[in-house]
């Protein structure tokens, strides 16, 4: 039975790590072709929180752990689940009923494993293809592994989806993949997705939102500023349509409205956009120089000639001079060839050159170090720039 998993993040907190009897500690008095396994505590054996029994109500353990998940009922839900899949370990039905379970109770590394086991007996098992896609791009936290895992799992599920004929479902993939090209930086991609699950979906506002945010990233302004707008009212997305008119209307220089939409987006969501580490031109660029000297001689040595210059935020020449267009809210930027090119005649005397963005990074921190460190991270990626890595390689070297 497909599990249509609403989008919104289960976030319940638990401390227990069920031990089975297979994981605990034996001696070598019991296992004496068996090496020991060191421990630091060999006395006091790990602390065992067993599951309830199954509390199945009339129907069997699998069933009974949907009805119950249905209920929210997430324990029950969890130790009927475990009970099948003890009972039919290679059935990927029930490790996919304890992967949605463990999720929900916020048990995130123990329910990887249980998609990965669902997964490992059948690859196109979509229950687990949409509980995986669910887990790694929304009730994680984002990073580039969790967003391309997200990604992987929301295409083969769409796909599959799409041949079985089950446009409901495919849709929802194709928002989870929406989802996660955002998050990665695919704007194009994720504009594709968003609509394809807006075809079956309608004004959904998850729809919708990750539309406008897509727009958005495409610098498509005007678009992106209907989307947002039209999403102001909506309870889980209204504070970021707020933040992001506000990015919108401060590049048209109407910084007096912008303001009121980030205030707006501070009192709906503290800790999504908490104020902004703005420092004066003046401070800003001391920070940036201490930054420059503190880098190694060879990087120095490289940015000779490169003057590194400071903006408010990303000017829109910059952003549509390639395609797809730059991300509006981007930290830093290198112009130019790299290094090792030639720079031609009509390039002019400044051929290269690196520029910060001043209120872009302020908003991307949440204190004075990290702002700090966000300088010497930025100023090291489009140093990488200079030399010549892509956006990938700086990625796989930490500096996204």
């Amino acid at each position: 039975m497909l599990r249509r998993l609403a989008l919104s993040c289960l976030l319940v907190a638990s401390a227990c790590h069920r031990v089975t009897p297979a994981d605990a500690p034996k001696s070598a008095a019991t296992n004496p072709g068996l090496p020991t396994a060191p421990s630091h505590h060999p006395s006091h054996p790990p602390l065992v929180e067993p599951l309830a029994v199954c509390d199945a109500r009339g129907l069997d353990p699998l069933d009974a752990a949907r009805a119950a998940y249905d209920a929210r009922e997430y324990d029950r839900a969890l130790s009927c689940a475990a009970e099948a899949s003890a009972r039919a370990p290679d059935e990927p039905d029930a490790h996919s009923e304890r992967g949605a379970a463990l999720s929900a109770l916020g048990r995130f590394d123990e329910a990887k494993l249980a998609y990965a086991r669902a997964l490992a007996l059948d690859p196109e098992h979509l229950d687990s293809l949409l509980g995986a896609a669910h887990l790694y791009g929304v009730s994680l936290p984002s990073s580039r592994d969790n967003d391309e895992l997200a990604f992987v799992y929301a295409e083969r599920g769409r796909q599959l989806a799409r041949e079985a004929g089950d446009g409901e479902l495919a849709s929802q993939f194709a928002l989870l993949g929406a989802m996660a090209a955002n998050d990665l930086g695919e704007a194009q991609l994720a504009l594709e997705r968003s609509d394809e699950a807006a075809e079956e979906r309608g004004t959904d506002p998850d729809v919708a939102y990750e539309r406008a945010v897509a727009l958005f990233e495409l610098c498509r302004f005007k678009e992106a500023q209907e989307a947002f707008t039209a999403l102001l009212a909506d309870d889980e997305h209204g504070a970021h349509a707020h933040q992001h008119l506000g990015l919108l209307l401060e590049r048209d220089g109407k910084l007096a409205e912008a303001e009121v939409h980030f205030k707006k987006a501070r009192e709906l969501s503290p800790e999504d956009f908490p104020p902004p580490q703005l420092l004066s031109e003046k401070d800003f660029r001391r920070e940036v120089d201490r930054a420059l000297s503190g880098l190694p001689p060879d990087m120095r040595k490289d940015l000779g000639g490169v003057p590194v210059t400071v903006e408010d935020i990303p000017k829109s020449e910059d952003l549509l001079e390639g395609e797809p267009p730059l991300s509006p809210t981007i930290l830093g930027l290198f112009r130019g060839p790299p290094i090792a090119e030639h720079c031609s005649a009509e390039d002019g005397p400044v051929c290269r050159s690196v520029v910060l963005y001043r209120k872009n990074l302020a908003r991307a921190v949440n204190s004075r170090e990290e702002l700090v460190e966000q300088i010497r991270v930025t100023l090291l990626h489009e140093i990488g720039h200079l030399r010549g890595e892509d956006d990938l390689e700086l990625a796989a070297r930490g500096l996204e």
